[in-house]
């Protein structure tokens, strides 16, 4: 006779309530056995859930990704990062001097909202302005940051999400041939502060960037960060001639791989989940 496992139901709801079913014995003789140690579980998990849902609210009162936002704001002011805030509407314009037209992969995932705007989908495009702007002062090097949500149609599963935040630094004008090794720097720092220790840099194609330096991290070796060194082809459309680094994060995808999660939804901003804690228990 065969042993039954976990239904699709039953692993779905207990990935909601936070439990791996790998990492729980799951092999039953019959349907009412399997059935019955699924519901002592749950009813366990669910108590669980309600005493850190309380906590949350009464406790802690800010969730683990406004934490993270915090701090790292905090550390990067105190490696001399300005923190700004950009509009999260831009122009078809602005997309078009980063090389998305109607013809690159990325334009069908935008969500426009007329023929000339569009809820952004990375922070780039405005921190490009303001690196154009800041270049004109006289002091280097130049060092802000911004912190904020972007938007894009996606399809890819638990690893992405249609709303997600996202810090991006900028430092401007070092050495030619120190780029590398303060892109390496920086993102480690990010890194560090969002908890994570297990990470290593990779090279790789982006169909913006071209080759980026990008951040892997977790047993899973999911992609955290990816990062891109200027003088740059993009950089002529803006008339920039400054040398720069440049490094995106994903904040909800730093939490789920310091948690060792595998669902980015449950991290981010949501209805069905409050700092990771499911809300229909």
């Amino acid at each position: 006779m065969n042993e039954l496992t976990w239904t699709d139901t039953q692993t779905r709801r207990l990935k909601e309530l936070g439990i791996d079913p790998e990492n729980i014995g799951a092999a039953f003789s019959t349907p009412e056995e399997r059935n019955k140690i699924f519901q002592q579980i749950e009813k366990k998990q669910v108590r669980t859930e309600r005493i850190r849902l309380t906590d949350f609210l009464t406790q802690k009162k800010r969730t683990q990704l406004a934490q993270l936002t915090e701090d790292l704001t905090s550390m990067l002011n105190l490696q001399g990062f300005a923190r700004v805030n950009t509009p999260l509407i831009i122009s078809k314009s602005a997309l078009s001097k980063m090389t998305i037209d109607e013809n690159h992969p990325l334009f069908q995932q935008v969500y426009w909202i007329n023929e000339k705007q569009c809820l952004r989908p990375m922070l780039a495009p405005n921190l490009y302005s303001l690196m154009v702007d800041f270049s004109r002062l006289s002091h280097r090097p130049i060092r802000f940051f911004e912190i904020g949500s972007c938007f894009r149609k996606e399809s890819d599963g638990a690893r992405h999400s249609s709303e997600f935040t996202m810090l991006n630094l900028v430092e401007m004008g070092l050495p030619r041939e120190n780029r590398q090794a303060r892109l390496e720097e920086l993102a480690s720092l990010v890194v560090k502060t969002a908890g994570l220790h297990d990470f290593k840099f990779e090279s790789e194609d982006s169909k913006v960037y071209g080759t980026t330096l990008d951040v892997v991290a977790g047993p899973e070796e999911i992609e955290v960060a990816s990062g891109a060194m200027g003088p740059h082809p993009l950089d002529e459309p803006w008339g920039l001639t400054d040398t720069w680094v440049g490094m995106g994060f994903g904040l909800e995808r730093l939490l789920m791989t310091s948690k060792g999660d595998t669902s980015i939804g449950k991290w981010g901003k949501s209805l069905a989940y409050v700092d990771g804690i499911r809300l229909k228990i």
